[in-house]
C-alpha cells in the first residue's frame, strides 16, 4: 500500500472513530471508560498520521 492510501486509511479511522466517540457521547448512561479509550485510541491515531506526514517531508 503507497504512503497516500495508508495515510487515508489511518485518517478514515480517526474519522470513524470521532463519530463513534460522539454517538457514545450522546448515549444514556454513556460509559466513560468505552469513551477514554476511544479517545485514547484517537489520539494514537492522529498521532500516527502526523507521523508519517512528518517523514514525508524530510
Amino acid at each position: 500500500m503507497s504512503l497516500e492510501g495508508h495515510l487515508a486509511e489511518l485518517a478514515e479511522k480517526h474519522r470513524l472513530l470521532d463519530q463513534q466517540i460522539d454517538q457514545e457521547a450522546a448515549r444514556p448512561g454513556s460509559d466513560d471508560l468505552v469513551l477514554r479509550r476511544m479517545k485514547q485510541e484517537k489520539l494514537r491515531l492522529k498521532e500516527e498520521i502526523e507521523r508519517l506526514k512528518n517523514e514525508t517531508r524530510h
